[in-house]
């Protein structure tokens, strides 16, 4: 073949990798500041809420999309049950499946890619922030960083790790972010992450336009949350729906901080056998979505009501790098050594 044709076809070859590489995937973070604010004395625990430093917490749930491409970085093989089948079979799971162990793929399911990822657990979140923290790569470590998880998918949950840059909040952090009324350190609290200390009405999924094929604009204010079963949604009696579209924000700007899906957090920032769930879910009553409403779990658990939201320091990284395909590397390097040594012989003709 032409030196200079087959120089071409190859160029050709590394933009058209390159055009098919997965698509950058970025996480909304808000900043939670007025460090060294008071403690909430009225709710679950008592005292909560108090928090020495800023730091940031994602702006919505961690979704299917944005777990989709965590998967497919690292769970080719899947040793660490990161794939709940349940995520494929169950209509309110968002994640399908594909292949045979060491060649799995996964996708989102239609109109899932924006609703929160569910069935999972504690140490699935914990490896998430390991990824995040490794650079969200193919060959980033979720076993070390922000946590040091050894293999453990069940037992105690460990304590975060000195330095960590992504994290899974504490229960003082995650009860701040949604429940802190913000503007100085005595600013005190409302009971609704919705700013109010009054009951939010159940939206109605079809009302917002959530799930719908074009149609009527979400619901991003007002004194709303997806609780109570009444989100009629892939014919589901109560079910996940688009975050951010469930009404207003907390103080800081997190959504979704009151219904949707309960969301892990860690009790005293020391794991355990026993760690934290806030936040009530699309089946809650208003009381489960309370600052005076506290619930706790086994950290192996998953259930189609549990979801995660990850905090970060404020100086960390604002979202996840753009991944590639597994083996894209290694055929880009391939077919840049060739195009190096092809100019090389061609200069010296």
């Amino acid at each position: 073949m032409n030196v200079l044709r087959f120089t071409r076809l190859a160029a050709a070859l590394v933009v058209s990798l390159a055009v098919t590489a997965a698509p950058a995937i970025t996480i909304d973070w808000v900043t939670v500041g007025d460090p060294g604010n008071a403690a909430d004395t009225t709710g679950d625990p008592n005292p909560a809420g108090a928090v020495a430093d800023s730091f940031r917490i994602m702006k919505y749930e961690f979704t299917n999309q944005q777990y989709t491409a965590f998967l497919n970085s690292v769970a080719a093989t899947d040793t660490h049950s990161l794939y709940n089948a349940s995520m494929g079979s169950d209509v309110r799971g968002g994640i399908t499946q594909s292949g045979t162990s060491g060649g799995y793929t996964y996708a989102v399911k239609p109109n899932m890619g924006d609703k929160p990822v569910n069935f999972v657990s504690w140490f699935d979140a914990a490896r998430v922030a390991n990824w995040l923290m490794n650079g969200a790569t193919s060959s980033s470590s979720t076993e070390t960083g922000a946590y040091t998880l050894s293999g453990s998918t069940s037992g105690n949950a460990p304590a975060v790790n000195p330095g960590a840059t992504f994290f899974i909040p504490t229960e003082n952090q995650w009860y701040k972010a949604a429940y802190y009324k913000g503007g100085s350190t005595n600013a005190g609290y409302w009971n609704f992450g919705t700013q109010s200390d009054t009951p939010p009405a159940a939206v109605n999924a079809t009302a917002a336009g959530i799930g719908m094929a074009g149609g009527v604009s979400p619901i991003t204010n007002g004194n709303l949350a997806n609780f109570g079963l009444v989100a009629d949604w892939n014919g589901q009696d109560g079910n996940v729906t688009t975050v951010g579209t469930n009404g207003g924000p907390s103080a800081y700007g997190a959504f979704d901080m009151s219904g949707n899906l309960w969301e892990w957090n860690d009790l005293a920032g020391v794991g355990g056998s026993t760690v934290g769930r806030r936040g009530g879910d699309f089946g809650s009553r208003y009381l489960e979505l309370m600052a005076a409403a506290r619930s706790t779990s086994d950290p192996s658990s998953e259930f189609v009501l549990y979801g995660f939201r990850l905090a970060g320091s404020v100086s960390g990284p604002a979202g996840i790098p753009e991944i590639a395909p597994a083996g894209l590397g290694s055929v880009l390097a391939l077919v840049t050594g060739a195009l190096g040594l092809l100019a090389r012989r061609r200069s010296r003709r």
